[in-house]
């Protein structure tokens, strides 16, 4: 057996053992994470704090709105507005490392539903590149139906959203706008390992961004322990994302290229702070976690800054980019830059 088949052997027994902690994670997490949210956040006086079983075949309640943060929005907005991006991540991956997008019933909810622009199976010839495709693929599919569990029937539906290859589409007016690409030329994130890698570098770093920034803002406890258990599940992908851009780009440099004129763009769109970082090398060491020099931190963003990014455009609009017709939720307005 060659080195890269036992590689191989292994990931997929990774991936069979995930599967099986994240099935016990549903059916666990769904009662006991949301049963005890809904009794927090319903004030009541039960001294054990032992969650209710919601019934089985019964929807979930929508959780009693906790108190606003100093944007004037819930917490459930907070999620809500979480699961737009978890919207966005899951149907790119689930696409790229499948071929299909996410299940019907995951798309219900309040606001407008919308459809999903492109998405196909990528062209992935490095099977470690595939495996880390499939991986997060499970992990932000899990990640929507964590967030529709906890908001119950106050679950945004999934709003309109392109990830198509056309030299009009998102992906393609995001890498013009970083210089990857000429007018008129198209960028297929699902053409080769090399672009599936820089669009999910895209996607991730904003991700942790946008969690660490809305973790501040969250005040009910078990929210932000939700929030910052995705947070986390965000920041590995991350890392793994920008490690296979970074091994990758010490044999082909443009690659590491590519992430700076990423990050520049990025930069550009969500304000004059510098709170990005591709992962070319510094002082001969790599760049896996950008953070704060201070403190070691990773950035934050504001949801206005996140929608920048999503929108592609540093203005305060309500629409564009990955989200032709905006997100749902109260949250919907990018930043004035």
């Amino acid at each position: 057996m060659t080195d890269e088949t036992q590689m191989v052997a292994a990931l997929d027994a990774r991936v069979r053992r995930r599967e099986e902690r994240r099935d016990f994670f549903r059916a666990f997490g769904a009662v006991a994470a949301v049963g005890t949210g809904l009794a927090l956040t319903s004030c009541g006086g039960n001294d054990d704090n032992s969650p209710t079983p919601t019934p089985s075949g019964t929807p979930t309640p929508t959780p009693t709105p906790t108190a606003t943060n100093s944007s004037g929005f819930t917490d459930l907005d907070v999620l809500n507005f979480a699961l737009n991006l978890e919207y966005l991540e899951a149907q790119f991956y689930a696409f790229a490392a499948n071929g299909t997008g996410l299940a019907a019933t995951l798309l219900t909810g309040t606001g407008t539903a919308g459809t999903v622009t492109g998405g196909k199976k990528a062209n992935l010839s490095d099977p470690i590149v595939a495996n880390y495709a499939r991986e997060i693929a499970q992990d932000e599919v899990a990640h929507v139906e964590f967030l529709r569990n906890a908001l119950g029937t106050g679950a945004i539906a999934m709003p309109n959203i392109d990830i198509s290859a056309t030299a009009t589409s998102a992906f393609s007016n995001a890498a013009r706008a970083a210089g990857l690409i000429g007018q008129g030329a198209t960028f297929d994130p699902y053409e080769n390992d090399d672009n599936f890698l820089l669009a999910a570098f895209l996607f991730e770093d904003v991700g942790v961004t946008a969690y660490r920034g809305a973790m501040g803002g969250i005040a009910n406890a078990l929210i932000r322990q939700a929030a910052s258990g995705i947070l986390a599940a965000e920041s590995y992908h991350a890392a793994m994302i920008r490690s296979a851009l970074y091994m990758r780009g010490l044999t082909t440099p443009t690659l590491i290229d590519s992430t700076e004129a990423i990050s520049k763009a990025r930069d550009d769109l969500d304000g004059a702070s510098d709170i990005d970082q591709g992962v070319r090398p510094i002082e001969d060491q790599s760049n896996i976690m950008p953070f704060d020099s201070t403190n070691g931190l990773p950035y934050g963003r504001t949801t206005g800054q996140v929608l920048n990014i999503a929108y592609l455009n540093r203005n305060a609009v309500t629409t564009g980019g990955f989200f032709p017709a905006g997100v749902n939720g109260a949250i919907k307005s990018s930043a004035a830059n």
